[in-house]
């Protein structure tokens, strides 16, 4: 992508104020959608919040890498991969694929709407996309004890495929599930077999980094994380080069108390640290904001 792509100017959907400044950043306010949207909610809302980013948002193709706040955002992909969508469909691109990095599947049931480990089924569904691939999951979302949380649609369909580490998903072959699951021995085994997966194949992709795929001393989100480290990142996205579509960043970190119960219910049975204290806060945002540099390099470099 050129003007309107990785080399334009950052998109900040500045919902929990957790993004530091990035060089030309085009911020955009929406901290009144904070506990509307933030882990979850309805469709009827999630298509209300859509147009407003319609409304606020600059034209696709005037701004690169879009960064979300908190990984209780990720969600908010589904819209902003329909806007990569609509502006590919007006330059007659093939069928979207979508690269995640991500320490959860994203796929998990969730029937009050969508919410931020919900969002893929949706995705691979579209017509539009190709295929979904999320990579470096560890997390025991995938295994056996909660497989049948796990959305088989999109597996089934051959839209979706997960790509793990130390994961035990046996559970999947008994289904025919077999071929949808890629488990490696590390994380290096893991990035090279992408990477190479993303070269021999090229296509439009979207790619979304969800930071709690990294180790915890690469940088601390606000939920349980993978093994991943900084130079995996920059592999991924140097075998994207010259297939970028579209990109987006989530997992920053920011502390938050939910007005409503059911989501201080929810997101704790989810494991998610949703009140964080203030020195520490400070210092995992610093180095998020370190973080955050390197990403938009290495993608203007995509």
């Amino acid at each position: 992508m050129e003007r309107g792509g990785m080399s334009a100017p950052p998109a900040i959907l500045d919902l929990d104020h957790s993004v530091g400044p990035l060089p030309g950043e085009q911020r955009i306010a929406l901290a009144d959608w904070q506990e509307a949207i933030r882990f979850g909610c309805a469709l009827p809302r999630m298509r209300a919040f859509a147009q407003v980013l319609e409304q606020r948002m600059p034209p696709f193709r005037e701004h690169g890498t879009v960064f979300m706040g908190s990984g209780d955002f990720h969600h908010l992909s589904g819209p902003l991969i329909a806007r990569c969508i609509a502006a590919q469909a007006h330059a007659a691109q093939r069928p979207l694929r979508i690269v995640v990095l991500d320490n959860h599947p994203d796929n998990m049931r969730f029937p009050f709407g969508v919410h931020c480990g919900s969002w893929v089924r949706r995705v691979a569904l579209l017509p539009q996309v190709a295929h979904v691939h999320v990579a470096g999951i560890t997390s025991g979302d995938i295994g056996r004890s909660h497989c049948w949380e796990n959305y088989l649609a999109p597996l089934r369909a051959g839209k979706l495929s997960y790509w793990s580490v130390g994961v035990d998903t046996g559970w999947s072959r008994w289904l025919g599930l077999g071929r949808a699951f890629r488990g490696f021995a590390d994380e290096n085994a893991l990035i090279a077999a992408l990477c190479a997966e993303l070269s021999a194949n090229p296509q439009p992709t979207y790619l979304s980094i969800d930071k709690d795929a990294f180790a915890p001393d690469v940088v601390r989100t606000n939920w349980d994380q993978g093994l991943l480290r900084e130079e995996h990142a920059e592999a991924v996205i140097a075998a994207l080069r010259g297939q970028l579509a579209g990109s987006d960043v989530t997992g920053d970190v920011s502390s938050y108390r939910y007005r409503t119960a059911w989501k201080r219910w929810l997101s704790a049975g989810d494991g998610q640290q949703t009140e964080i204290a203030p020195a520490q806060l400070r210092a995992w945002q610093a180095g998020q904001g370190v973080f955050n540099q390197r990403l938009l390099a290495w993608l203007g470099r995509g």
